[in-house]
């Protein structure tokens, strides 16, 4: 089963609970993280995420990361060298959710608790807590075809390939895409969620001349924009994440359309609360746990104003504004924007 929660995060401008201090004394816990995706403000994010609420909950003495660009046979490697170490809980974003099962399998019959965040495992044992992916796809995608008067074609910017994350964003997308069957997807690319890349891809499609009426980005979308705006390509709709640099984007770059989609890379720290709630014996009912997504546009006079109200310029243009989740995350903003966890 699965359970859904509401995505009502808590932004960067508003109060959050303040963290309670605990005696080191208390602190027992050692948690392994596993990522595979550096130089990606998302990603970086997340991990800022983790360490804040490790150190937030007073119950981890330390942290054990493994946080490099690496494929799945990588993250093996990165995941059995964890078990080695003996942490009690390893928070993982797996890279290829079939390519890594036998090492979180291995992981849980150490009595390691696996806690997947940001996508879905195929291990039945790791419990996952993630962004409703899928909905986070489809919501954007029918916004963006409504936006160009349900036909035309469109520019389809993706994650990367054989992630869960791009494969349920793929299903979201052709979901709302089978609603309309007058808009066609004129150009498909795997972005790798990374800005150089997204940001050449966009310009070499530019440069062929093909028209299009608009775009959808898996979350690599101020660099689209800018590429617009410094090509003097004429503006079409944009969908994006909830970046920051993407929603000051859509409240001052004149004649810009757009939807930012809320995707928190705080699941990071939810997942660590996550793994602490099981590890102290509260484990949950469902074994997956999904965030709602929202879409926040600039068409329309409540969207522009959710849009004003959620920007925050003092963070880094690819990190979502959403940087906390109500009931999961308890750091403040100065400790995630510190980045720093337990001892450090």
């Amino acid at each position: 089963m699965k359970k859904y929660l509401a995505m009502v995060p808590l932004l960067a401008g508003a109060a959050f609970l303040a963290s309670v201090g605990v005696s080191s004394a208390e602190a027992k816990y050692t948690i392994g993280v596993s990522n595979t995706v550096q130089g990606n403000g998302w990603r970086e994010e997340m991990i800022c995420a983790i360490k804040a609420q490790a150190l937030a909950s007073g119950e981890v003495t330390k942290l054990n990361i493994a946080h490099r660009n690496t494929d799945a046979a990588g993250q093996l490697e990165d995941i059995r060298n964890l078990i080695s170490a003996k942490v009690n809980a390893i928070v993982v974003n797996p890279a290829d959710p079939a390519g890594i099962q036998s090492a979180l399998e291995e992981a849980t019959k150490a009595g390691i608790v696996v806690v997947a965040v940001d996508q879905a495992v195929t291990e039945p044992s790791a419990y996952i807590i993630s962004n409703n992916q899928e909905q986070y796809a489809y919501l954007g995608a029918k916004w963006l075809f409504q936006q160009i008067g349900g036909k035309g074609d469109v520019v389809y910017m993706r994650g990367a390939a054989g992630a869960s994350a791009d494969s349920d964003r793929d299903k979201g997308f052709k979901k709302a895409l089978a609603e309309f069957p007058d808009v066609k997807v004129v150009h498909e690319v795997f972005t790798g969620w990374q800005q150089d890349q997204g940001k050449q891809q966009i310009l070499d499609f530019i440069a062929t001349g093909s028209p299009f009426n608009g775009i959808w980005t898996s979350g690599i979308d101020n660099v689209i924009v800018d590429a617009l705006v410094e090509s003097q390509t004429p503006l079409v709709p944009v969908v994006g994440a909830d970046n920051a640099g993407f929603v000051g984007q859509l409240n001052s770059v004149e004649g810009l359309v757009g939807a930012a989609v809320t995707n928190p890379g705080s699941i990071g720290g939810a997942g660590v609360t996550l793994a602490l709630q099981i590890l102290n014996g509260k484990k949950p009912a469902e074994q997956t746990v999904l965030v709602e997504p929202q879409l926040w546009e600039n068409v329309t006079a409540e969207g522009k104003a959710k849009l004003k109200s959620v920007a925050d310029p003092s963070l880094s243009p690819e990190w979502p504004v959403s940087i906390s989740i109500p009931e999961w995350t308890t750091y403040t903003k100065d400790q995630i924007i510190a980045c720093k966890g337990p001892g450090e």
